[in-house]
Formats: C-alpha cells, structure tokens, sequence
C-alpha cells in the first residue's frame, strides 16, 4: 500500500476541495439502477461480480481512492481493496469482510472464496482481521430493492472514501436490474466523476469480463 500527499498548491482540483471540505462541508449519494441481465445469464455468483465490477472502476481513477491522513492532509492510495458484509440468518447480525482487488476476474473470485470459506462463518463485526486503510465499503440488501438509499455518518464531513449499497434484483420482460447507492463527498468527486463510475460498472457487467 502507497499512499501519495496531494500538493494543493499544485492541485487542479484545490478551491473546490477546501470549499466542500471546510467551508460548505457536502456529502451526497446517487442512486441508480444497474442492468445485470447479462450477470445472470451467465449464471455467475453476483455479489462476488458486484464487488469486482465496483472495485475495477474504484481503482481505476484517483478521485475515488482518497483520503486524509493524520494531519487532515488529502492523499490518493495506488490501490484499494472493498470491505464487504455478510449477513448470519441464525443471528441476523452482519460481518465485515475483505478481499484483495486483483483486475483479473478469476483470481479476484478465487480470493473472495477462500475469504468466504475462511471466515465466512464467524460470527463478529470485523470477521476477517488487518482490514487495511485502503478498503472502500460495500453493503448488499437483498430484501429490497430501492429506490433511494441514504447514510448518515457523524463524521462523514471527514470521510473521503467512496460507500456502495446494494439492492434487491428485480426481473422484467426478461431484463434484471439492480439498484446501486453511491455515496461520495462533493470535495474529491463531482457529479460527471459519480456518473463516469456508474456507466464503467455498467460497462463492465455488459462486457462479460465479470
């Protein structure tokens, strides 16, 4: 893991981060609705492709892997991981996991598998330890599937790193989609930023990489 300071002096992107950082603090989300019908044709697990898709165009650009550092400072990561849940039906309760991002598809689902089967089970909030500073989150609602989705985070006003929830699928006229919250923070990530995400997501689930 390689974390790179951000000059601001020489920072393109300088007034609007400290604007939407300091002086109008601005969170927002975005929800939308994915086409998976290709997903489920090839009938390939779908969460595991979720997490790949969301995780190549994570990494694929630096505005979605930010944060601050010790001294309040922005920085990009070369590289970030996702931080999904598992829920526990004897329980229900959740798990966080994590899985390294590998851009090849078969290796990423062979690393989400042996996370699974390793600690899949295990029944605590953090299941999976050494969560690293470069994992974004990924939650999975299977029960509903939404058409807006909002969190609330006390401290959200510091919190750079992109937060994906994910809904129920739902199938029409033989299409499936999906709805996908994307919550950013308006200092590192614009509107065209959150929209390029979603249409490389989208593009990735069409392509038949995933």
């Amino acid at each position: 893991m390689h974390f790179e300071p951000i000059d601001l002096s020489r920072w393109e992107r300088a007034e609007y981060f400290t604007h939407y950082l300091h002086e109008i603090p601005c969170t927002y989300s975005m929800t939308v609705r994915l086409d998976i019908t290709k997903l489920k044709q090839s009938g390939k697990q779908l969460y595991p492709a979720m997490l790949y898709a969301l995780a190549k165009a994570v990494n694929a650009h630096p505005e979605f892997r930010m944060a601050l550092d010790e001294d309040g400072k922005p920085g990009v990561y070369d590289r970030m991981h996702p931080c999904y849940t598992v829920f526990h039906k004897d329980t229900q309760t959740f798990s966080n996991l994590w899985t390294a991002f590998d851009g090849d598809y078969a290796v990423f689902c062979q690393n989400y598998q042996r996370d699974m089967e390793t600690y899949g089970s295990i029944h605590r909030m953090d299941a999976k330890p050494g969560l690293p500073e470069n994992s974004f989150t990924v939650s999975m609602l299977p029960w509903a599937s939404f058409e807006g989705f909002n969190l609330n985070l006390q401290k959200g006003y510091a919190y750079l790193k992109p937060i994906f929830t994910i809904g129920k699928y739902t199938g029409q006229d033989g299409r499936y989609t999906l709805p996908l919250a994307v919550q950013v923070h308006h200092a590192v990530c614009d509107g065209f930023h959150a929209c390029r995400l979603v249409d490389e997501v989208q593009a990735t689930l069409d392509s038949g990489l995933c």
